[in-house]
């Protein structure tokens, strides 16, 4: 029988999603200063270029910083949760040897 997970709990739910909102949140600020201060830094270097230029290191610099903020904080969740210690292994032979990397 699989385990109960915990974030089946209402209360429990709602608690880490709040707190992955709120990283996701300071992660935006982040990201929106960071982008802010390499647009800055290249425009100092390479002077007045394509406005193209800018565009596309704003969105791939901003886009990638907040995929990665999404996925770890997910895996924040999962493992703040315990989530993660909820999942039956059909791979494993016995449930006491769940952190057993000797085999």
């Amino acid at each position: 029988m699989a385990k109960r997970s915990p974030l089946e709990d209402p209360d429990t739910a709602a608690h880490a999603w709040a707190r992955y909102r709120r990283i996701m949140r300071l992660m935006l600020l982040v990201t929106l200063g960071v982008v802010a201060i390499a647009m800055t830094l290249i425009y100092k270097e390479i002077g007045t270029q394509s406005v193209h230029l800018f565009i596309a290191t704003a969105l791939g610099l901003g886009f990638t910083m907040l995929l990665f903020s999404a996925l770890m904080g997910l895996v924040f969740l999962s493992a703040g949760t315990g989530h993660d210690e909820s999942v039956i292994d059909p791979l494993n032979d016995s449930p006491d040897s769940a952190g057993d990397l000797s085999r």
